[in-house]
């Protein structure tokens, strides 16, 4: 792995389990070791590191939740969407956890965040229509763009909600799976008849995840 490569992984790790505010170039510097000159050779400074995490962010987002086309909807694919969902609150948490904060400092980044977040909303819609065509929800059209914002208020929003109503603020896999099963419950509320026993499975699925041991999260 490159350096700059490294220095962006590290950086996640860093943020993600301290909390970004706390993390300084130096201390990243130190977890590489390697000399901060050499950091900042790659980097101008942490809004510049980011950034790049940010790109990860973004090509993940863009990747995941493309409307399926020409393939059955099952429970994989189903499975599929919600994996995505997790493994962007858990692999970005340290942005969630401090967004507002993180855009205020950084008006490109700010920019960049909400036309991403426009397309995700936009692709959200377009499966949410997909399953109403296919029989797997049942929702009037105009309904749509609601519930995909809802889901995306969810997703954004979850780790803040528990760092503030809960006594312990440590965000763990357990406590996101939590989100996940919220975001579950509400879909399953537009579930069809035909469609019910799938969610009812989702839901057992996740909650099993969701209840085992801390070792098997980390």
């Amino acid at each position: 792995m490159k350096t700059r490569d490294k220095i962006i992984h590290a950086s996640l790790e860093l943020f993600n389990e301290h909390g970004e505010r706390t993390i300084t170039t130096n201390h990243i510097a130190a977890h590489l070791g390697i000399s901060p000159g050499n950091l900042y050779y790659h980097f101008r400074n942490k809004e510049d590191i980011i950034r790049s995490i940010f790109s990860l962010y973004e090509s993940h987002l863009e990747t995941s939740f493309q409307p399926y086309e020409g393939e059955p909807v099952n429970i994989d694919l189903l499975i599929g969407y919600f994996d995505a969902i997790f493994y962007a609150m858990w692999e970005f948490r340290f942005m969630y956890a401090n967004l507002t904060d993180i855009l205020s400092r950084d008006d490109e980044l700010k920019r960049q965040y909400l036309q991403v977040q426009q397309q995700v909303l936009a692709r959200s819609s377009h499966v949410l229509s997909k399953l109403e065509q296919d029989g797997v929800i049942a929702i009037e059209q105009d309904e749509i763009p609601p519930l995909a914002e809802t889901i995306r208020m969810i997703v954004c929003f979850w780790i803040s909600y528990k760092q503030t109503h809960s006594p312990d603020i440590k965000i763990t896999k357990s406590s996101l799976y939590e989100g996940l099963l919220r975001i579950l419950m509400l879909s399953k509320a537009y579930s069809t008849p035909n469609s019910r026993s799938t969610f009812v499975r989702l839901e057992q699925h996740y909650q099993e995840l969701a209840q085992s041991p801390v070792e098997e999260l980390a």
